[in-house]
Order: structure tokens, then C-alpha cells, then sequence
């Protein structure tokens, strides 16, 4: 077994696909290293929304500042150490703070290769 241990610094962040606001993500593990999930961290800028339905289940933990993400039906915000939960299927908003956010994630199936 190879466990591995990650951090921010790890990622190359990039700008998340489909959009042109502050907000990066940076997968550390994802399809080409043959496991289910894919794992990575995300950073927002200052005051940062991105509006879009959820390809996978996607599991946030913010480790900095403070993000709100709303549906239809309900809206839940989160700070350091709080964990945020997205469904497979479901149309999310997502928002950042005056303070931005750094996030990580984990994601079933691999993000990239479901918006393929």
C-alpha cells in the first residue's frame, strides 16, 4: 500500500474549466492514478460565484475563508474545518466571501472525465 500525504502547495491550480472568474482547482490524484476518486484543492477569489449542475458527488472541506452554496431548496454556508456536501445531478451555487476561499475536495466519479 502507498499512502501519500498532500498540501495546497501540491496542486497546480488552474482555472476550473467553463469559467472565467478567480477560481482554481488543482487535483493531486485523479483517473491516471487508477483509483475511484479524484482529490484536489480549490481556491476562490474574493466574491467569486459559479453556477452549475454537478457532473459527480463532490465532497468540499474549506480549510480558509468562508463559501456559500445554495439550491432550489436550500442554502448553507461554511467555514475552516466545515464540510460541504454536492449530489451528483443537482444545480448548485456556489459563493465565495470578501475573504475568498481555499477548499479541498474529493470527487466520485473523476470530475474531468465526467464533464468530458
Amino acid at each position: 500500500m502507498n499512502v501519500q500525504k498532500f498540501s495546497v502547495s501540491d496542486a497546480l491550480l488552474e482555472r476550473s474549466p467553463g469559467q472565467e472568474g478567480d477560481i482554481f482547482a488543482g487535483n493531486v490524484i485523479d483517473q491516471r492514478h487508477g483509483g475511484p476518486v479524484t482529490i484536489g484543492f480549490g481556491r476562490y477569489g474574493p466574491l467569486q460565484n459559479l453556477s452549475e449542475t454537478m457532473t459527480v458527488h463532490d465532497t468540499m472541506v474549506v480549510l480558509e475563508g468562508r463559501l456559500t452554496v445554495s439550491t432550489d431548496s436550500a442554502t448553507v454556508t461554511a467555514g475552516p474545518g466545515e464540510v460541504i456536501y454536492m449530489p451528483q445531478g443537482g444545480a448548485v451555487t456556489i459563493r465565495s466571501h470578501e475573504e475568498g476561499a481555499v477548499t479541498a475536495y474529493v470527487t466520485y466519479p473523476h470530475w474531468q472525465e465526467a464533464r468530458g
